[in-house]
């Protein structure tokens, strides 16, 4: 049960990071138009007029209001230059002073020789 509440609300988090609740916001908006729509005309002519921007609703002409609020309110996002902390113009690099070679061992080829047991035989000999 806790797992999907947490479930849920991590649904719900991404939604609204996203802006995915202005999208769950305007379908329910089109829905209530279509449906208002849909009582004084037929289908197609409902649809036709939910869907072409001439005729929006009040909740419509509120997300649109609010999404322009919205992206004002967003920080920008330009890249920034990474610097790195000078370093000397010259740079040296030192060898080891003791240095050993050491021997090439292949372990799989020292592992004793492990074959697989013989299957028993399937059928009698006769």
């Amino acid at each position: 049960m806790i797992q999907r509440i947490g479930n849920l609300l991590l649904i719900v988090a991404l939604l609204a990071t996203t802006g995915g609740h202005w999208a769950v916001l305007q379908s329910v908006a089109w829905t209530a138009m279509l449906a208002e729509h849909w009582q004084a005309d037929p289908l197609a002519t409902a649809v036709e007029k939910t869907f072409d921007g001439q005729h929006p609703c009040k909740l419509c002409q509120a997300i649109q209001a609010a999404k322009k609020s919205d992206k004002k309110t967003e920080f920008p996002t330009g890249a920034q230059k990474i610097e790195f902390p000078p370093m000397p113009g010259h740079l040296k690099l030192y060898a080891p002073t003791a240095f050993q070679l050491l021997p090439v061992s292949d372990t799989f080829a020292d592992a004793p020789l492990l074959t697989p047991p013989t299957p028993p035989p399937r059928c009698l000999p006769v």
